[in-house]
């Protein structure tokens, strides 16, 4: 059955540049990596914080994601590295290819951990900074996907059928010609959820968290639809594959914890860095503290205005 229409897959995975041979796959996470980094940023600042400590916790993140994504990949493809016949080294061959967007999350929190408390940042802090550059880093990724010609979805012989290679079809699925793009509908789905997170933050202001709450759910909710539809090996827990029991706690746990932090601690952070090790004291910790402080210094000891005030603590403007 021929397709009305369809979607081509790239023909080309990869080039060579002189002796080097890039991988596109590589070069649209770098993308995703390079753009999450650089509005992520901004909004840090804008909320007071400093770009080099936001970068300092970047660095971070960075590596020890990309640790977390491999070891996660080889949790749930354990057989392709320790069953018969093969090589458990090959484990640590990541340029061969196999990371996990779930690993990269657990591993690149626990180095964002560690940063924050090296430089004195708060952490929910840096996550609601991040959310919306994260949730859009993840989408322009995907891309990646199209051009590897993976991770689709079942038979698709609609407008959208994505055209894929006799050569990277499932084994059950060698006549079968186009297939459902499951790499645009996460990709859609994330930068849209995306421009939603920017403008619910710059609606209500969230704080302490809360907004990567919001990215959680999002994600996790739009995961677990499109990985119940993908033809790609997984292992299963009753009828769902892993990844969707993965998505599914991300997404519930997103809920449970923004309505909790909704009702214990509504509004922005008063300080976003500064109090912790090594960094510098952008803003008294309490803010009636910091309020009385500014009341007080503007007048004189009998009462009186005094001629100058000093400035209010840094908050910077609502995104």
């Amino acid at each position: 059955m021929n397709p009305i229409a369809s979607i081509p897959s790239p023909p080309v995975s990869q080039f060579s540049l002189g002796p080097f041979t890039l991988h596109i796959y590589a070069l649209c996470l770098l993308t995703g990596i390079a753009f999450a980094w650089w509005l992520g940023t901004r909004r840090w600042v804008a909320r007071g914080g400093r770009a080099e400590t936001f970068e300092t916790i970047v660095l971070w993140a960075i590596p020890s994601g990309i640790v977390g994504a491999r070891i996660y990949h080889v949790a749930t493809h354990w057989e392709d590295y320790f069953g018969p016949g093969r090589n458990p080294i090959s484990a640590l061959f990541i340029w061969e290819g196999g990371i996990a967007i779930f690993g990269s999350l657990l591993g690149g929190a626990l180095g964002a951990i560690i940063a924050c408390r090296i430089t004195g940042a708060r952490l929910s802090s840096f996550a609601d900074a991040l959310a919306p550059g994260l949730l859009a880093a993840q989408g322009i990724g995907r891309l990646g996907n199209w051009f590897n010609q993976e991770l689709f979805g079942g038979p698709d012989y609609g407008p959208l059928g994505l055209e894929i290679d006799v050569a990277h079809r499932p084994v059950e699925y060698r006549d079968v010609a186009t297939f459902q793009p499951t790499f645009l509908y996460e990709m859609t789905w994330n930068l849209l959820g995306a421009a939603l997170l920017l403008w619910i933050d710059r609606r209500f202001k969230l704080g302490w968290g809360r907004l990567f709450c919001l990215y959680m759910l999002v994600y996790g909710s739009g995961r677990f639809w499109i990985e119940g539809i993908r033809t790609d090996f997984s292992y299963y827990f009753g009828p769902l594959r892993t990844n969707q029991v993965t998505a599914l706690i991300i997404a519930v746990a997103g809920l449970l914890l923004f309505v909790l932090l909704t009702r214990l601690r509504p509004g922005r952070e008063p300080w976003v860095e500064g109090r912790g090790v090594g960094g510098p004291d952008h803003a008294p910790e309490d803010p009636e503290t910091a309020t009385s402080a500014v009341e007080a210094a503007s007048t004189g000891s009998d009462g009186t205005a005094g001629s100058e005030a000093p400035e209010e603590p840094r908050a910077g403007p609502a995104n």
